[in-house]
């Protein structure tokens, strides 16, 4: 009994020093912590928020009362964005260039993350460490000669070239991640697996693959959001309307915005464009901390 009163007591002494240590903070101390994040917070909420209000209201709404709630809500704008702008074709685009660009990254990345952290073969660490040195090269640096390359095979104003884009531009970080999770991933497995006939590409499959699920899902999570928002490459890569990602169908309402005075429908579009990132975000925000934090603590 004594053996299991102290271990308790060990257990829970430094968690009631630390609640106790958090407690006898002094109310001023914790208002000057926090008060800069609910600045933050507030800053980066406002104009989300007035953009979401101005998105139903109509033109003369907006003029006349910029800061207030509409009179009436109505989805005018977000229909006349819709049908009249074609906002559509760039969610479609922006949809398959975001699907098939994460899918396109986990096909690469997998194999070659688990070839560069199980097997051992001359090269391996210079080709991770180029791989990683490729996360600090500005992406701008390769715009003009993946300009001419994707006109040599003649991808350029595709979908596709554009998603091959994104996939190789996402490779280092994805592998970065994915090698740190299989890193921590025991060896005695893939042994045992070995032993009972399994082939390499069954352990990578069957073993590995399940086990960095949640790596594997938090880049997929990130590089979805990264291609969603992308807008500078869509912007040199394609040149006609009906091949507009989402971003540049929102820049092209902008543009006759300027003329049109079409702000409500602006709004609109703009809200279209951030709601599924919010979403996605909000649902697997827990996921996307757990997966860097997993990835942080074994690396």
């Amino acid at each position: 009994m004594k053996i299991e009163t102290n271990t308790s007591l060990t257990k829970t002494g430094p968690l009631k020093t630390a609640l106790k240590r958090e407690t006898k903070q002094p109310v001023s101390k914790r208002i000057l912590i926090r008060l800069p994040l609910v600045l933050w917070s507030l800053a980066v909420l406002y104009p989300i928020t007035w953009m979401i209000i101005g998105a139903f209201k109509s033109n003369a709404e907006i003029y006349a009362n910029p800061w207030g709630l509409p009179a009436e809500f109505n989805f005018n704008n977000f229909i006349d964005s819709w049908q009249n702008y074609n906002i559509d074709t760039g969610v479609f685009n922006s949809l398959i260039v975001t699907v098939l660009g994460a899918l396109l990254t986990l096909v690469l990345a997998i194999p070659t993350s688990y070839a560069l952290e199980r097997m051992v073969f001359r090269g391996s660490t210079l080709i991770f460490n180029l791989y990683i040195s490729a996360m600090m090269i500005p992406m701008v640096l390769g715009w003009i000669p993946l300009f001419f390359l994707l006109m040599q095979f003649n991808l350029l104003d595709n979908i596709f070239g554009l998603t091959l884009v994104y996939a190789v531009s996402q490779l280092p970080f994805s592998i970065f991640v994915l090698t740190t999770f299989m890193s921590s991933i025991p060896r005695e497995l893939e042994e045992s697996a070995a032993i009972d006939g399994m082939s390499p590409y069954g352990v990578l499959l069957k073993i590995i693959t399940p086990l960095s699920m949640s790596g594997i899902i938090t880049v997929t999570i990130m590089n979805a959001i990264q291609f969603w928002n992308e807008y500078f490459m869509a912007l040199i890569f394609l040149q006609s309307r009906e091949n507009y990602t989402l971003g540049l169908a929102v820049d092209f309402i902008r543009r006759e915005a300027e003329y049109t005075n079409a702000w409500g429908t602006l709004f609109a579009s703009l809200t279209i464009a951030i709601i599924p990132v919010i979403i996605l975000y909000a649902i697997f925000q827990r996921r996307i901390t757990k997966g860097m934090t997993e990835g942080a603590i074994k690396g």
